[in-house]
């Protein structure tokens, strides 16, 4: 069963599973995974964990879960600014042998259901533009694409979260 949940130390071999399985120089989208965090021993990995869930008023980090494994990550900014609107509100990584089988749409669906408490009526999601499964999870989710001077490698699209 999936589930979404806070970045866990207690989740340190499960993570590291599908960090592993990403591969090396692969950017894992949703993790909040930045080139400093030395995720590679359990204290850098403490403290990392740590710093993802202090920012918890600015961005949402959430682990994608099903049974035990670490399937994917995703992120939500609640800021609407220019930051974001350059770059993006949402983002979200499946890790490969868990592609296919309806994580990424799941995922998106229940991370949108925190915008709208948050003041957020609409948020910017962004996919690679040769990453057709993603464009469509995000289509799915009622995402349409984002007018404006993005850049060609990357598709943005605005989706709008409801009353």
């Amino acid at each position: 069963m999936l589930q979404l949940i806070p970045p866990d130390v207690d989740m340190y071999e499960a993570w590291r599973a599908s960090h592993v399985e990403w591969g090396p120089g692969m950017h894992e989208d949703g993790f909040g995974l930045a080139s400093t965090d030395d995720v590679g021993t359990a204290e850098g990995f403490g403290q990392w964990v740590d710093r993802l869930n202090a920012a918890e008023d600015l961005c949402v980090c959430r682990w994608i879960v099903d049974g035990g494994e670490v399937v994917g990550g995703i992120a939500l900014r609640f800021q609407d600014n220019d930051f974001t609107h350059r770059h993006w509100h949402v983002g979200y990584g499946v890790r490969p042998s868990a592609r296919g089988r309806g994580v990424a749409s799941w995922a998106l669906d229940e991370i949108l259901k925190l915008a709208r408490p948050k003041g957020l009526t609409q948020v910017l999601a962004v996919c690679e533009s040769g990453n057709v499964a993603s464009a469509r999870t995000i289509e799915k989710l009622g995402g349409v694409p984002a007018g404006g001077s993005y850049s060609s490698d990357v598709r943005h699209y605005w989706i709008d979260v409801g009353e």
